[in-house]
């Protein structure tokens, strides 16, 4: 256990028991635990391998390269459309997580396995990813907004093509482009 940790086992949650659950059935697997983007992240030889955070209506191990895993029983869930790598597996309350141990610790061990081994996922460049309609034209228009575009990190780039495609109307991906111009001219990302 790190004492750096525990504040996120401590504080008040409706996940605080399955927090603690998942907390045991992950350090019995031999893994480090590790503080990373406010979650207990477990960690083998330094690399990353699975991390617990929860959300509004479920808590999770989020396998950081879950997509190489073969799933044998099924219960790997891709967040969103654009995770590439990352898979979940999701808990309703305590009962579930009981329930799924062996389980759970055969995921562990394998995701220890593929981290090992340095078997990476493919994953799409950002030219496959969308150009919406509003910000391609606007490319088009101001080279020095193109230029800057391409400057970014493949990340930051990926981050705006998500913000902007995300809007379902043309005017909102459109304020959402001109909104964003002079941060990507910054070079700048979203969060930046």
């Amino acid at each position: 256990m790190n004492s750096k940790v525990n504040w996120f086992f401590e504080k008040d949650s409706p996940w605080k028991e399955s927090y603690a659950q998942l907390r045991g059935i992950v350090l019995a697997c031999g893994l480090t635990e590790e503080l990373k983007w406010g979650c207990p992240c477990y960690t083998v030889d330094g690399k990353n391998v699975v991390l617990i955070h929860g959300f509004k209506h479920y808590c999770a191990l989020l396998f950081h390269r879950g997509a190489l895993l073969k799933d044998a029983d099924g219960i790997l869930i891709q967040q969103t459309e654009n995770v590439q790598s990352a898979r979940q597996i999701r808990f309703a309350g305590v009962h579930e997580i009981a329930g799924r141990k062996r389980a759970l610790k055969a995921y562990i061990r394998e995701a220890v396995e593929v981290e090992r081994s340095g078997a990476k996922v493919a994953l799409k460049k950002t030219s496959e990813f969308e150009m919406p309609e509003e910000f391609a034209l606007k490319l088009k228009a101001m080279p020095a907004l193109k230029r800057a575009f391409q400057a970014l990190t493949p990340g930051r780039q990926r981050g705006y093509l998500f913000y902007f495609s995300s809007a379902k109307q043309s005017t909102t991906r459109a304020e959402r482009v001109e909104r964003n111009v002079p941060r990507i001219l910054e070079g700048k990302g979203l969060e930046d």
